[in-house]
Parts: C-alpha cells; sequence; structure tokens
C-alpha cells in the first residue's frame, strides 16, 4: 500500500508546478482545512500538484511529504544564497536594529540575499542581521548541537520552526542543518543510519513507539516532548524509564548516523 504522505494522490494532481513557501510558517495539512500533519517554513521548495478553493496541494522537496497549503502561502520558486542559522530571526525595515520589524523568521529558513548593508544582509523581506545567516552551502557536522538551539521551544504536534516542535521535526531539523536527508516523521526515520548497541554516542537516534531522540553524550539526550511539552536535555536512563512508565513502551530501535 502506497504511503499517502510521500506518495501523491493521482485523483489530487492536475499540475506540476515548482514554487516555494512565502509565508513565515504554514500547516501542511492532511486536507484543506483538516489537520496538521507538518509544517513548512519560508523558502522551503514545493511542486504544487492541484489547487482549488485556495488551497493547494503540494509535495515538499525536502522529504517528499505531501499534503495542503493555503495557496497565499505560496510564490515564485527563488533560488536561495543563504539560511537562517539563528533560532529565530528578524527581517528590519532599514539596517539598523531600531528599525521597525517586518517579519520573524525560524532557524533553517532560505531566502535571497542581493545585497550588504552596516551589517545586515539586504533581501526581499527586509533587512536581517548578517550574524544570523550562512550561505546555503555551508552545513555543519553535529546534529546535537543544532538541536540544543530549539531548547526551551514549546512542544507542537506536527511543528518544525522555533515558535513549536516536535520530536521527529527537532530530528528533521538538525540532520537537514548538516546535509543529512531526513524524512518528517519519525516512523520513517527509523530506518536511517545503522543498528547500532550501547553505549551510546553522540548523535545517535532513539526510537520508541511515536517517538524518537538524539543522543547527546553516553547519559543525555535531547528531545521534543510532551512530558515537558518543550525541547528538554533528559538523562538517558531517566527517559527510557519516564516513557515506560507512562505506558509508551520500550526503546524500540537504536541507530547511528
Amino acid at each position: 500500500m502506497n504511503d499517502r504522505r510521500l506518495t501523491p494522490d493521482p485523483a489530487l494532481v492536475s499540475q506540476q508546478t515548482p514554487a516555494q513557501i512565502t509565508a513565515p510558517l504554514t500547516d501542511l495539512r492532511r486536507h484543506p482545512d483538516g489537520p496538521r500533519d507538518r509544517q513548512l517554513i519560508y523558502g522551503d521548495h514545493v511542486t504544487v500538484l492541484g489547487t482549488a478553493g485556495g488551497w493547494s496541494y503540494v509535495q515538499a522537496s525536502k522529504d517528499d511529504y505531501c499534503g495542503h497549503v493555503g495557496t497565499n502561502d505560496l510564490g515564485p520558486q527563488l533560488a536561495p544564497t543563504h539560511r537562517v542559522v539563528a533560532p529565530a530571526t528578524h527581517a528590519y525595515t532599514a539596517p539598523d536594529l531600531k528599525s521597525p520589524d517586518r517579519i520573524s523568521l525560524t532557524f533553517g529558513s532560505t531566502l535571497a540575499v542581493f545585497g550588504l548593508s552596516d551589517g545586515f544582509a539586504q533581501t526581499a523581506l527586509g533587512h536581517i542581521p548578517l550574524q544570523h545567516l550562512r550561505p546555503v552551502a555551508d552545513t555543519t557536522s553535529d546534529p546535537a548541537a543544532i538541536a540544543a538551539l530549539f531548547l526551551g521551544t514549546p512542544y507542537l504536534w506536527g511543528g518544525n520552526s522555533r515558535w513549536g516542535i516536535d520530536c521527529s521535526g527537532l530530528v528533521q531539523a538538525a540532520l537537514l542543518a548538516c546535509g543529512i536527508p531526513c524524512p518528517g516523521d519519525s516512523d520513517m526515520q527509523h530506518t536511517l543510519g545503522q543498528a547500532a548497541t550501547a553505549p551510546y554516542r553522540r548523535n545517535d537516534l532513539l526510537f520508541w513507539k511515536g517517538h524518537v531522540a538524539l543522543v547527546v553524550d553516553p547519559d543525555t539526550l535531547i528531545h521534543a516532548n510532551a512530558g515537558s511539552m518543550s525541547t528538554t536535555l533528559e538523562p538517558i536512563a531517566d527517559a527510557i524509564a519516564r516513557i515506560a512508565t507512562n505506558g509508551d513502551g520500550p526503546v524500540t530501535a537504536h541507530r547511528r548516523l
């Protein structure tokens, strides 16, 4: 059986038009006005497969996830030059931190920079502090360090931003920033890397039914979790015991990237 998340529904496909997300954040919904499956962020590239009634059926380029977004949140697909590498940033009306801010962007948002002025990048959205940006070709090699940028972020089912994120959204943001392909949901991420055994190593992945966490060190993990309703560091032994006590079972897989 095809996975509806990754395989476009032929009944909804009437075109194949490149586009990108032009809102800071938009829900990728199971059906128009339906529940959120995931979120897409500014600059994410998609293929528009169909449009009707103010909604567009799209497939995301970063992970092939299919769903519906508001058509008003889409625009022409552009080639980005830079990526937001701060947890979040603002675009200002002028290259001046005291000028009014126009829009906020989360980590991982991509955009085109067409000039520099007084420590700010000039973009179509406004002026963004240069220290919050890196060229899109630049990657890092430590997913756990990226995940730590989201510490304290509120837990949000299907969330993919600094304003709300879930366990698989956190792992995906961390891996994509390191140039590691990563699907959107934890059950899909279950096959990443290779099976591993203890001792735990930094950047190992631990899985439970419906949950994933990233190892920080042999005794600690980082995860977006409903227990604290935030992204937190937690002793691995405590997390294993707490999750089992709450009825969500034992660790189902230990994977090494």
